[in-house]
């Protein structure tokens, strides 16, 4: 079973939409690991170590995603999870930014896949079952 941990990353406590993804995620047939809201990256880390999971969820409601995330893909390395898949998804930048640039900010910071506010849960699921071979 693939194992995925999902959560809502730095001071942001958007847990609504977190609990949403978790039940998709479960009925999709994945084992996820949901560490809840108010998490840091090491809280990801630390999970995707313990549970061998392929993938990691960030969510961020805030504006603050950015922030957050930075540096987290060379986190993972330094982990040894080299090949662990990260996905970034919701109001994951303050204001108004055209979501082609901000997508390749994220990017450029190791996110495998970057979503926009919005986005249908059904589209990254496709996604994750797609990027993990499921």
């Amino acid at each position: 079973m693939n194992t995925v941990v999902i959560g809502v990353i730095g001071a942001d406590v958007h847990a609504v939409g977190n609990k949403i993804i978790e039940h998709v995620l479960n009925e999709q047939g994945f084992n996820v690991v949901n560490i809840g809201v108010l998490s840091s990256q090491e809280d990801f880390i630390n999970a995707a170590i313990e549970t061998d999971a392929q993938a990691i969820l960030v969510s961020s409601l805030y504006g603050h995603g950015e922030i957050d995330c930075k540096y987290m893909r060379e986190k993972c390395i330094e982990a040894g999870l080299t090949k662990i898949k990260l996905y970034v998804g919701g109001n994951i930048v303050v204001g108004k930014q055209d979501f082609k640039e901000v997508e390749q900010r994220f990017k450029k910071m190791g996110f495998n896949r970057v979503y926009p506010p919005g986005t249908n849960i059904e589209r990254a699921i496709k996604d994750i079952k797609g990027d993990l071979n499921v």
